[in-house]
């Protein structure tokens, strides 16, 4: 009987890799995964098993009672991997000794297979003990949440149709954090109870073209240079959305001496905490305002033909309180040029915000997600924010209030920044505890 850690190495190790030209698709991986997936967890898969959509799943554990179901997701499907890049086979789910001891590699290994693998752990463990949840548990794995598919908006369809109106809804997003903030040393178990809108703008600029021996000035690429250039220098203003205030409040005794009475008072100082948010890198920069990444170039096909027509992609996540339209208000601004054409490829507004706890008042779902957290991560802090990329779970918004975004997973910052990058990572003690955790959640059901 293989052991957990090599179970997740049997997913990582099947290259299901989404693209939005479904052409592209290698439907015989996601075949074999979902083969992989019922060898692997016999018991779970004799529960009531759903396809959505072309290879996603959504799975029925009925529980003592129906009245406040709960929804665990997980997608199936990874980005596209440069292996040259990589350290080792992108998809070899080789276990090697790393700083922290023991590592699974593998695109897949943090977003998402983690996750549905620990999942599927531990349905299959509690089933194999006998025992069931409090209240119906629903398994909901997408197959295609990488290029913003239709499987996760089939799933809510299906539990619409099915009059399951979810207590809570808990997909990846926030981690057991190291090294997530300066001046705090605790690791920050971040649940999000919000994410971003992801929006995307094609910039367009057209002219004559002609041959590259006789250019004229201010020619396509030149003119969409300087859109460029503007855009990246102008930011949209930076503020503190409640659950950023309400996650430096708890951060505020677990951080260091100078920075304690900041962050205590951040609501207080709201402007000066964004502006010094904003300075201290990307990922406190992200937390605080809309931003902008320049992320696709098109041009000339040879080096010496004059560009027709030049563009570039432009992908957004917007603020909570943003909206698409304020922003593409901004970029035409910022811009001011009118030969620069700007078109919305992809519109999305921010989510809205779940409840959580905070001074103001408690709220059950968060806390019994917060306390599992304490309860496995005693040294974490747990907490709330804002998440800065886009997950299925937005959809599942339209049928449930309480939507969070918490993967069970101790993270550093390089594993971090390693997902969707080269060098995907994950401790096999944290994905052991990640099992563990998603176990302690289910049995805690009230």
């Amino acid at each position: 009987m293989k052991d957990p850690v090599e179970r997740l190495a049997a997913l990582i190790r099947i290259p299901t890799v989404s693209h939005r030209d479904a052409g592209l698709v290698d439907t015989d991986a996601f075949d074999r995964l979902l083969e992989t997936m019922r060898e692997q967890w016999p018991l779970l898969h004799a529960l009531e098993v759903t396809r959505v959509g072309t290879h996603g799943l959504l799975v029925h554990w009925p529980g003592r009672s129906a009245e406040r179901p709960v929804v665990l997701m997980a997608h199936l499907d990874v980005v596209p991997v440069v292996a040259e890049d990589w350290s080792r086979d992108p998809f070899g789910g080789e276990v090697v000794d790393g700083e922290n001891g023991p590592e699974i590699w593998g695109r897949g290994t943090l977003d998402d297979k983690g996750c549905v693998a620990a999942i599927c752990e531990a349905v299959e463990s509690l089933l194999a003990d006998g025992r069931t949840p409090a209240q119906d548990v629903w398994l909901s794995f997408g197959c295609d949440e990488e290029v913003s598919g239709t499987a996760a908006r089939a799933a809510v369809e299906t539990l619409r149709d099915r009059g399951v109106e979810p207590w809570f809804v808990l997909d990846e997003g926030g981690a057991i954090a190291h090294e997530a903030f300066p001046g705090v040393v605790a690791p920050v178990g971040v649940v999000g109870v919000a994410e971003k809108g992801t929006t995307s703008l094609s910039l367009t600029v057209t002219g004559g073209g002609g041959h590259a021996s006789t250019p004229v000035r201010n020619g396509p690429t030149a003119r969409l240079a300087r859109a460029i250039t503007r855009l990246d220098a102008a930011s949209m203003p930076a503020r503190l959305s409640a659950p950023t205030i309400e996650l430096f409040r708890r951060l505020a005794p677990h951080s260091s001496i100078a920075l304690r009475p900041l962050l205590a008072n951040a609501e207080r100082l709201s402007p000066a905490v964004a502006r010094a948010l904003t300075l201290a890198g990307a990922e406190p920069a992200a937390m605080v305002r809309t931003t902008f990444a320049v992320t696709t170039l098109e041009g000339s096909p040879a080096l010496n033909v004059i560009a027709a027509s030049a563009r570039a992609g432009v992908n957004i996540r917007v603020m909570v309180g943003d909206t698409v339209g304020s922003v593409l208000e901004h970029v035409r601004k910022v811009v001011r040029d009118e030969a620069v054409s700007v078109d919305v490829v992809e519109a999305g507004e921010p989510s809205p915000v779940s409840p959580y706890s905070s001074p103001d008042g408690a709220d059950e779902a968060f806390d019994l997600i917060t306390s599992t957290i304490e309860a496995v991560f005693p040294d974490a802090v747990p907490a709330p924010y804002v998440m800065m990329a886009a997950t299925d779970s937005r959809f599942f918004t339209a049928i449930c209030d309480r939507v969070y975004r918490f993967a069970p997973f101790r993270m550093t910052k390089a594993q971090r920044a390693a997902i969707h990058a080269a060098d995907e990572r994950l401790g096999t003690g944290a994905y052991l505890d990640g099992v563990q955790w998603y176990r302690r959640l289910i049995e805690r059901l009230p």
